[in-house]
């Protein structure tokens, strides 16, 4: 499946609604897309995996990134990870550093 990424900002909250497979080729994208959502300064950023199958070490790079990126007064929440995303986010402890919800609401 063909990496999506989509982001949608309000003045307190940036969402950004992640598909397919993130993985090297894919990362540039994702951060892109971080950098943009950064420049409202959120006081959440909301990543929702649903349709995420897929989790490389550069797409876990680039949440490390967002982390840093955002601040640390920023929450991030990561919705809907199943699977081997959210064995990837375990296995690297990355799940200590957000919020991993089912789902979110505003």
């Amino acid at each position: 499946m063909a990496f999506e990424v989509a982001l949608e900002t309000t003045p307190e909250t940036a969402k950004i609604t992640l598909k397919g497979e993130l993985d090297a080729a894919s990362a540039p994208r994702f951060k892109e897309i971080i950098e943009k959502a950064a420049v409202s300064s959120p006081a959440r950023l909301v990543l929702f995996v649903n349709d995420l199958t897929f989790l490389a070490s550069a797409g876990l790079r680039v949440l490390i990134f967002a982390k840093q990126k955002m601040g640390a007064g920023v929450q991030i929440y990561v919705i809907g990870s199943q699977g081997p995303v959210r064995g990837t986010l375990e296995m690297s402890g990355f799940h200590h550093s957000v919020y991993l919800q089912d789902s979110y609401g505003d």
